[in-house]
């Protein structure tokens, strides 16, 4: 046993790691029937997704299977885990590229050979010409240009994080904002961007700044700050996701507090404009 609840409804299962649930995977879970499920094997270096914030994107149950318990099994004793998982098994799902078992022994020719049921295995996903992947939108958000990455996801790239408490000097002399802890998450390439910032399932337009504060204390930071709408201190949650939509400018120093005001400023009216 893998150590998760038996799925004993599955008939389906799209196998992979999933990191982003972009177009590409979406075209893995078209292909699964009413009774679908998503395995997905974690190997913890997924960052646009990481963890359970899959879920957020799927409509189908997960299955998570730890990579570091399973990167021993040979091709035939991870396709027995499968059957053993889901009984009811009679489809999987997998990218053309699809390799698994010790040492990625296996192919996707090797599991057709292995697995009594049918085996789906779907071509590339490509955006004008260039394939989709997780590397690929991890490399696209690293950069800043949040439009393509967003292309490629097929909605704007998200980022959820844990508000913790800044300098104090937004409030006080600058803009208000909510300052966040983003974990796992992989940040886009410092700057200044347009972006939603959502509370509580509502979501607002907001301006989002992500780098070393170069003007103050010169930490690194994630900070938005919600362009119509004001919190008091009750209605601050513990933790907000970003959905970073275009990059406005990039990070630099000024010369002094007022300076930075008016950039904020011109920020702002920037992503009103956009």
């Amino acid at each position: 046993m893998s150590g998760f609840t038996v799925m004993s409804t599955v008939e389906s299962v799209a196998i992979g790691n999933f990191d982003g649930m972009h177009l590409g995977h979406r075209a893995l879970f078209e292909k699964l029937g009413e009774n679908g499920a998503v395995a997905v094997v974690e190997h913890y270096r997924a960052t646009l997704t990481p963890g359970l914030y899959r879920a957020k994107f799927a409509d189908r149950p997960l299955h998570y299977y730890d990579f570091d318990k399973i990167r021993g099994l040979r091709a035939a004793d991870f396709v027995a885990l499968l059957r053993e998982d889901f009984p009811m098994l009679r489809t999987i799902v997998v990218g053309e590229d699809f390799a698994f078992g010790a040492g990625r022994e296996g192919s996707v020719e090797t599991l057709r050979s292995l697995f009594e049921g049918d085996v789906i295995a779907v071509e590339e996903v490509k955006l004008e010409g260039e394939g989709i992947h997780s590397r690929t939108i991890r490399k696209t958000v690293a950069s800043g240009d949040m439009r393509k990455a967003a292309a490629m996801l097929g909605r704007p790239y998200e980022v959820w994080g844990e508000v913790v408490r800044g300098q104090g000097i937004g409030a006080r002399s600058l803009v208000p904002t909510l300052n966040l802890e983003c974990g796992r998450f992989l940040l886009p390439a410092a700057g200044v961007y347009k972006s939603e910032t959502c509370l509580d399932g509502d979501c607002f337009a907001s301006v989002t700044f992500v780098g070393h504060r170069e003007t103050t204390d010169g930490r690194f930071a994630v900070e938005t700050h919600l362009i119509d709408r004001t919190l008091s201190e009750n209605e601050v949650p513990w933790k907000v996701s970003v959905r970073w939509l275009e990059k406005i400018r990039e990070n630099r120093r000024f010369g002094s507090l007022e300076a930075l005001k008016a950039q904020i400023e011109k920020d702002i009216g920037a992503a009103r404009g956009r």
